[in-house]
Parts: C-alpha cells; structure tokens; sequence
C-alpha cells in the first residue's frame, strides 16, 4: 500500500507551485489481473498511513462505457538527458536537436492513428514533444500537471556524479532500494504511483476512444504499472526509452464493473530496441529475447507466406545482436523461425554485420511447447488462441493451471540457459507461442497466473528481458510486443475502435 504524501511543492521556472497528491488505488481481482501491493512499502514507518492506504486500495479503476486504447508516449532526447543531470520535474532543459528527430519519428509513427484527445506533461520537453506528434490534428490537448515527471526535490539539477558526493546514503538508496529512498521529507516513487493513478481517473473518465498520452520516463512506468496493478517495487523494471511508446487496452466488464486492462505493447522505439542500452544506469550483459513464431493457417502447421516474412523481418531485426543460443519449441511454426533467425546470424559476416563467421548454438526445448495443452483442451475446438481480452476464458481452470505450470518449467530452463558465467555476454533467443510468452513475462516479473491476460503479444513480435544484475537478479522488460520491425505487417499501433469488440 502506498503512503498518503502531503502537498507537493516543486519548483517551475523558479516559480512554487503546490499540488495535492492521492492516495494510490488499484483496482479489486478481475478474471484477467489480480491487484498486487508494493512489498517494499512494507518497511514504512508511519502504520496509520498504511492502514488508511488499505482502505483506499480497494477503490477500482472507473468503469469505460467503450473499448478505449491509450498511447503513451515518453518525451524526446533532452539537454538535460544528455548532460547527465536529474530532471526530475524541473522544466529548465529542452529538446536537443536528436529529440526533436525522434518526435518526428513518432509522429510519423503515428500519423496514420485516430486519436480522440492528448493528454501532455505541461513541462517543456513534453509539451514540445506532444506538439510535434500532435501536428494539425485539430483534437483538444489537455496538459494535465499530475503527468509531470517524479518529483526529486533537492536532486534536481545536480549531475548524477554531484548526486552521489553530495548525498551519498541517499543517493545509493535512490539507485538500489528506489520505493523506500526518501529525500526532503517525501518519498518520490511512492507520490509518483499515487499521482499515476489520479490520472488514470480522469483519462477513463473522458468521453474517448483513443488516447495519446504524452509524458516522461517515471511517471509512464507508473502509469503501466499501475493500469495493471503493481506496486512501487516495479519501479526501473519496465523501460521507457526517449519517444518509446507503449500501449493499454481497457475493455468494458459485462457485469458493468471495472474494465479488463491489458499491455498491448511496451517501449517500441524510434530506434532498434536490439541496441545496447541501460536499465537503471546499469549496463547489462545477459538477455532474454522471446521471439512469437511467424503466423499460421492453422495451429500447429507450417506457417504460411505471411508467416515465413515475418520471420525472415526477424531474422534481420536481429542480425546486430551476437545471439549465443537459439531454443525453440519443437513445433513446426517455431523451428521454422528459428532456423532462419540461424541462417541470418550465421552469415553475419556476409552480410556485413561481422568481420568473423558467427556461431550459433540451436535445440529445441520441450519445455517451450504448450501448443498441446492447449489444442487437447480447447472445448471449442477453435483455432487457438485468439490472444484477445477473455481468451483464458475458452479454457478450464486446470489448462490455465497447466499452462503456467510449464511456462515455469520453461523459464527456470532459459534462466539455466542465460546463466553460463563462462560468457561475458549471453543472448538467448527463444521461440514460441504467444501465450507461452506471455506466461513468461509473468514468471519474470514474479506474478500469479492471474496474470496471463495483462499481456498481449502478436506473432512475428518480439520481447527482450535484460538481466543488469545477471539471472539471479530481477529482469528488466526492455520492450514488449515489439513489431515495427515487420512494416508494412505491423500491428498499427492505435488502430481504430470503431466497431471493435477486440481490441
């Protein structure tokens, strides 16, 4: 449960602002997401708050009278994210030149999208950034104060190095415990997941369809987080990278309630998502990349035309990664995929990645199959799944219960897998069926089976865990349903809801 904080007071311009803050809510279980509280929180002091907070908790998410989809979208590069500095929700940096370029990626990322209103941070770099995305769309803009970035009080301004010498304890309790790390007699992540969820209220509660929502790095982790009801101990854990977007479907319950919420996707990039990069300012070595087969007429069978494009767009989306090892379910459609994700790492040097001839380690893992779980329960007899809101649904409580199960197996498997201590570096590419991967998202973030249909993911795409800490430690979700790499078959990003049962 999250601590009720007293009024902010931040600083804008040099001018004092204050704003009250909420106590965070997350929604009561649903048949598809099950509420979690924050375990770091545990720790905090002042019990009363808590108990208050335990009230509180229970309020749910309002009901959606209409399938909604809300875009997010985090600013473009700024000076300060150049720099080096803590922003926090300063408005004293821009967009460098590099972030207006990745605005208009977006932008035209987007520019074939309907959307009903924006949503937008007030604070410069955001504004300047919904702006360029918003262009000449004549649709209201609505710069909401709560979407302002996490407030860090005296951290704002100093260099991340000034940070660590002129705050020391603090400082390190910011970079490694983040939910309990206190300063100025607040706690920002805790005020910051209270904040997203105010949010939330008023975006639901506004008569549209499609919603872009324009902001920052923090408070869109808090805001996915949040939408599927984790605590602050997520923080850092799903990666929000300059201009990457991510996407949540909220679809109407029948019995009038709180809506069913899903990630459709998470971080899609201007840039490859492949690319190196940092999770919490710490470099990782070691990564999980969960590769959705390539589509099929019919389960189990070879894949199609469209699904063997697919996988060749993979194979070259994946070509700047050294992959270590390849593991695959032993269906067709999975095989298929990976071998010619091998074909292209093994001809890196032909095709001008690589100096040297790559070597790629190829099996197939039983433990990746659940195709037959599926197909032996289906008491449709349908084609399955279809990977939409309520598609657990079609099944008994005990294939739910197998499913996870072996997504268990197989995720200790592809830990095993990434954890060879011999490698400086290890990229283990595994394929398989969306719902298996979608279970595997859940194992990584430590989540019930409750959980499978939070998650949305789409054949063809691709999800990448970093493990900063090595698989020992948590693993950081860099992106999730990945597709821009099979363009002209990509999944459109905020596709129109008109007449549209599923999202």
């Amino acid at each position: 449960m999250l601590s009720v904080t007293p009024p902010l007071l931040l600083h804008r311009n040099s001018t004092l602002f204050f704003f009250p803050s909420f106590p965070i809510r997350t929604r009561p279980p649903s048949p598809l997401s099950i509420s979690r509280c924050s375990s770091g929180l545990q720790e905090a002091e002042d019990t009363d708050q808590l108990r208050s907070d335990e009230l509180s908790a229970s309020s749910p998410f309002p009901a959606v009278k209409a399938a909604k989809r809300v875009v997010l979208v985090r600013h473009g590069q700024s000076t300060w994210n150049e720099e080096g500095r803590i922003q926090g929700s300063s408005n004293f940096s821009v967009l460098t030149n590099k972030g207006e370029a990745q605005a208009q990626t977006s932008r035209q990322m987007l520019i074939g999208d309907a959307f009903d209103v924006c949503f937008a941070s007030p604070l410069a770099r955001s504004k300047r950034t919904a702006e360029i995305i918003w262009d000449t769309r004549k649709e209201e803009m609505i710069m909401d104060f709560d979407l302002r970035e996490i407030d860090l009080y005296s951290f704002q301004g100093l260099l991340k190095h000034e940070g660590k010498e002129k705050f020391g304890a603090a400082f390190q309790k910011w970079q490694v415990d983040a939910p309990n790390f206190s300063i100025d007699d607040h706690y920002p992540v805790r005020e910051l997941w209270a904040r997203a969820r105010s949010c939330w209220t008023r975006i639901l509660l506004h008569e549209s369809r499609s919603v872009l929502v324009v902001a920052h790095n923090a408070v869109n982790q808090a805001l996915v987080a949040t939408a599927i009801g984790l605590g602050t101990e997520y923080f850092r854990t799903l990666v929000q990278s300059n201009c990457g977007v991510s996407v949540l479907d909220f679809t109407p319950c029948a019995e009038g309630g709180p809506p069913y919420i899903c990630l459709n996707r998470l971080n899609q990039t201007p840039s490859s998502p492949i690319e190196a990069g940092s999770s919490g300012g710490r470099k990782t070595s070691k990564r999980i990349i969960l590769v959705c087969h390539g589509s099929t007429q019919i389960n189990a069978e070879p894949m199609d035309m469209l699904g063997v494009i697919k996988a060749q767009k993979i194979a070259e989306l994946l070509l700047d990664l050294k992959a270590n090892s390849i593991v695959s379910s032993p269906k067709e459609a999975c095989v298929e995929t990976a071998i010619a994700i091998s074909r292209v790492q093994e001809a890196a040097d032909c095709l001008g990645a690589d100096s040297v001839p790559r070597s790629v380690e190829m099996k197939q893992m039983e433990n990746l199959d659940i195709e037959n779980i599926l197909q032996q329960s289906n008491k449709n007899e349908m084609e399955i799944p279809s990977l939409q809101p309520g598609w657990l649904n079609g099944f008994e409580d005990r294939v739910v219960e197998a499913v996870w199960d072996q997504s268990e197996k197989a995720w200790q498997s592809l830990l095993e897998e990434v954890a060879d201590e011999a490698a400086a570096e290890k990229n283990v590419v595994a394929v398989g069926h969306p719902a298996l991967h979608r279970a595997l998202l859940g194992h990584c973030l430590n989540l019930t089976k409750e959980w499978l249909g939070s998650f949305h993911l789409d054949t063809g795409s691709i999800s990448i865990i970093d493990f900063p800490d090595g698989p020992s430690g948590r693993g950081v979700i860099r992106c999730i349903n990945y597709t821009a790499h099979l363009g002209r078959w990509s999944v459109p990003i905020a596709k129109s809801t008109v007449n549209d049962k599923n999202i």
